[in-house]
């Protein structure tokens, strides 16, 4: 079958297309036959700081349709339309655990079924499960226009909050925003953007920042909070990796500081996520109340091109690459059409 590898280099690895043997489902797993598989901004980092050891499969998230199913397996069947959540998605065929698929239904296209997984699932670990949101409460999230930023605004707007802070530095993508549920919008290119929360709460506060940012707007997160506030630290795209606290601010609100990622985790712990994000979200997505746009479409053979694009910044919701023909939308600007652009 044919997939998308990564290969190891002294000075970073590469993407290549290779022809691999088809899995075969163990106990408890499930072969899927690939339609569309997302691409994320962490499998860039995976591709660039791939210095050694042997290539590996590359994509996080896929839908498609279920091939085979192996021995203890009760939850899906051959024929179900599923999206999964797991490594090596960016080929025809995949091995995922049962436990890792969710039905997808009908009403939505392969690449909207792939650009569902690895958002929400982290979008709501973010929220629900770190952040402890509860309906009522108010939310900020920063880099709001990319593809966790957007599930973040939707869930927090779905469960109840009572408002929704999205901030971008890029003022054309942040006017967007409102329609998947924010309230107010900060652009982070201007100067003292805690006022702006503190406009937007009347001086309270936020009580959950959802950050992909790091290092670099760390001071300011802090003295955004509520009282009691919790920050959710998901991603370090500043590249600042390190900051100065002050104990005192923090002893004094009652502030929790959280990182969370699925480097760490155990597979048990993984699954548990997965099984909870499809609990509480998917029946938003079959009713319609949540979206993820699709910002481009490209083929499996042109990953690397899709990589570019998703480098340069450019984008406003999911880059997908279709690894059926049967995924490429034609509402949808293709790669072909992207390459143009970027050239």
């Amino acid at each position: 079958m044919k997939a998308a590898m990564i290969v190891a280099g002294p000075q970073g690895g590469r993407l290549e297309i290779q022809q691999i043997p088809r899995p075969a489902p163990g106990l408890g797993q499930v072969v899927v036959q690939v339609m569309a598989s997302g691409l994320n901004r962490g499998e860039l980092v995976r591709v660039r700081e791939a210095r050694s050891g042997a290539a590996i499969q590359a994509g996080i998230e896929f839908a498609g349709i279920v091939s085979q199913v192996g021995p203890g397996v009760r939850n899906v069947r051959e024929g179900d339309r599923v999206a999964g959540h797991g490594w090596g998605g960016q080929a025809e065929y995949v091995l995922a655990e049962a436990r890792a698929l969710m039905p997808m239904p009908a009403s939505l296209s392969w690449a909207e079924a792939a650009a569902f997984p690895n958002v929400f699932i982290t979008a709501h670990d973010a929220l629900v499960t770190n952040g402890e949101f509860r309906a009522g409460q108010s939310v900020l999230v920063n880099a709001a226009t990319g593809g966790i930023g957007l599930a973040a605004i939707q869930l927090a707007a779905q469960l109840g909050a009572s408002r929704v802070i999205g901030s971008s530095r890029s003022a054309a993508k942040l006017a967007r925003l409102r329609e998947y549920g924010a309230t107010h919008l900060i652009d982070a290119s201007q100067p003292d953007s805690v006022q702006a929360v503190m406009d937007a709460t009347d001086g309270r506060g936020v009580d959950v920042i959802i950050d992909s940012v790091g290092g670099s707007v760390f001071d300011a997160h802090l003295k955004s909070l509520a009282v009691c506030g919790r920050l959710v630290i998901l991603a370090r795209m500043s590249g600042v990796d390190t900051a100065q606290v002050d104990l005192k601010h923090l002893w004094l609100n009652r502030l929790k500081v959280i990182g969370t990622t699925f480097r760490t985790r155990t597979e048990e712990e993984r699954l548990a996520l997965i099984e909870a994000c499809a609990r509480d979200v998917l029946p938003l997505l079959g009713d319609g109340r949540l979206k993820q746009p699709i910002d481009r479409i490209f083929a499996l053979d042109d990953i690397a091109q899709a990589h570019a694009h998703m480098a340069s910044d450019q984008h406003f919701g999911k880059i997908i690459l279709a690894v059926h023909d049967s995924a490429m939308d034609a509402g949808t600007p293709t790669s072909q059409q992207a390459t143009k652009e970027m050239a």
